[in-house]
């Protein structure tokens, strides 16, 4: 697989020998955590590849700036089963584009989440785009991991069932 632009160059791959929380994802679920925007700070971003790949889960993590053309890409090429956003500043308000540009790609089956800085009202507005969870500071490690599987197991059965179909 071909991998060029700024989004191949730099994503990484993690991944851990520890069972998942979620019974039924072999192989791992494999999760895109990217930031989209001129949001820089990327610290909880970090902290959640750590939670998810210490839960099992294979994470693709790629340096902040990311453009929404490169994730829609990345996340086609890499056949993820999940996208986090991670937000510090506004560019939370970047994702109802990336849904739409993941529709238009055929992937929207794949479920967005957003973690971070994000206020209510613009949480709403998140979730009516389409986003399936906003994560607010303080979310603890369970509730991620339970979340993310959980989210990225019913992406797995719907795009089986689509598949079969």
């Amino acid at each position: 697989m071909s991998h060029d632009g700024p989004s191949h160059q730099h994503a990484s791959r993690h991944s851990h020998g520890c069972k998942m929380s979620r019974p039924g994802m072999d192989p791992p679920a494999r999760i895109l955590l990217t930031k989209i925007g001129l949001d820089g700070h990327d610290r909880g971003s970090r902290v959640v590849a750590a939670f998810l790949r210490d839960a099992g889960m294979e994470v693709l993590y790629t340096p902040p700036w990311q453009e929404i053309r490169q994730v829609v890409r990345l996340a086609e090429e890499e056949d993820v089963d999940a996208i986090g956003i991670s937000s510090l500043a506004t560019d939370h308000l970047l994702v109802p584009k990336l849904m739409n540009a993941l529709a238009k790609a055929h992937l929207g089956h794949v479920p967005v989440v957003v973690g971070g800085i994000v206020p209510d009202a613009d949480a709403i507005r998140l979730r009516k785009a389409g986003v399936r969870h906003v994560f607010h500071p303080g979310a603890s490690r369970e509730e991620i991991v339970d979340v993310m599987a959980r989210l990225a197991a019913q992406a797995r059965a719907a795009k089986a069932k689509d598949v079969s179909a």
